[in-house]
């Protein structure tokens, strides 16, 4: 006789596990839309610019960082879940915190530039803020999940608040406590020299805590869960479109004559503002119960890079790197390998410049290549899970 609480059981890890894998899939879908911005930055195409095509190239891939960070959150929460370990998880938080800010700091670095001037130029990067930020979440699990998303979100939404930290403490203590709190947020201090810091923490810290929160949602009911992302998900879209049209409309006109709806998308991202955050993360939420019904081999493809997020982080600037010194020696006869000295910050003279077509080719040819290396690993990586260490990268 067939066990009801068995079988409910088993219907349960299958509903959770069709979770998990929508989370990866819709990871793996902006991991795809993260490399071509950085085929673009070698590329020397332009962030934005006047046509669509260049305009579109770089929004699309707006969506990376949040859907980065926030579904990071939800990752830590699903691991506590399984493991049932408040210090075990913090152990992990900031274990695997640190080792993204050495990551950031020496490997990708170098892939980034192919030298190692430090004295000239470093970079506080992506990596190097989701590192910290797992280091500062780990301070908060012992709370509620409640308690833990709402933090954040106020994080999120208050975030100017805190660049006056700095300048209600005494004259003396200011430029040095000011420097250090520019990883923070922008209090218009100077940095440290040489650092270039483009992601601060916050408001990033506060997505995460808001992605930790939501973890708690999606191992809850379904019909629940189904509804609370579609509310949420596209409320957030209509407040972002609402409220972004108002500033546009009530603002100073444009100096540039941009299109109303490139100014209503060009959101600022450095630090990442409250419009930004309610235009990216609002569809990618709203879009969650679909990721779980899609199916065919494009999603098994997506699911496989949002499975080894981290691997594909790591594999992709290098192969992006070389294959751009690859396209310059075939069209110019020279690698050119100066233009990418402070990568991914460059400036490229329009002679060396990429077309979009080609652009897009490189990029589909570095993705190609990305999927057999990854698939490969996901799968050593599920057939070994004695090897402990394979859960950091």
């Amino acid at each position: 006789m067939t066990n009801p609480a068995s079988n409910h059981g088993i219907d349960a890890a299958t509903t959770l596990a069709k979770r998990i894998r929508s989370i990866d899939l819709l990871r793996g879908a902006v991991m795809v839309l993260m490399a071509i911005d950085h085929v673009r930055v070698y590329s020397g195409m332009p962030a934005g610019g006047p046509t669509a095509g260049i305009f579109f190239t770089r929004w699309v891939t707006h969506f990376c960082v949040p859907a980065f960070v926030f579904f990071a959150g939800t990752s830590a929460f699903l691991y506590g879940n399984r493991i049932n370990d408040k210090g075990k998880l913090v152990r992990y938080l900031v274990t695997r915190g640190l080792l993204l800010v050495v990551i950031e700091l020496t490997f990708l670095r170098f892939c980034w530039t192919f030298n190692f001037n430090y004295d000239q130029f470093t970079l506080a990067g992506v990596i190097w803020m989701l590192g910290w930020c797992m280091v500062l979440l780990a301070a908060f699990v012992r709370l509620p999940a409640r308690a833990i998303a709402i933090t954040g979100l106020c994080i999120m939404f208050l975030q100017q608040a805190f660049q006056f930290l700095p300048h209600i403490l005494p004259v003396g203590w200011r430029s040095s406590f000011g420097m250090l709190w520019e990883f923070i947020y922008p209090s218009g201090f100077d940095g440290p020299p040489h650092i270039f810091i483009l992601y601060v923490l916050v408001p990033w810290i506060g997505v995460m805590m808001a992605g930790y929160g939501f973890g708690k949602i999606l191992t809850g009911d379904p019909i629940y869960r189904r509804k609370f992302c579609l509310w949420v998900g596209w409320s957030a879209t209509a407040v972002f479109l609402i409220a972004g049209s108002l500033v546009i409309l009530l603002g100073p006109p444009a100096k540039n004559n941009m299109p109303f709806i490139f100014r209503l998308l060009a959101q600022q991202k450095y630090p990442a503002s409250q419009l930004y955050l309610l235009m990216t993360l609002g569809p990618l939420i709203a879009l969650i119960p679909f990721a779980e019904r899609v199916q065919g081999w494009f999603a098994d493809v997506l699911t496989t890079f949002g499975r080894v997020p981290l691997f594909y982080y790591l594999l992709h600037i290098p192969l992006i790197h070389v294959a751009a010194l690859l396209v310059n020696l075939i069209r110019e006869g020279s690698a050119n390998q100066n233009l990418y000295s402070t990568a991914p910050f460059t400036e490229i003279d329009e002679v060396h410049r990429w077309g979009l077509p080609l652009l897009y080719l490189v990029f589909a040819i570095v993705e190609v290549l990305l999927y057999f290396v990854c698939r490969r690993y996901a799968k050593y990586k599920l057939e070994h899970p004695e090897k402990k260490w394979l859960k950091y990268i």
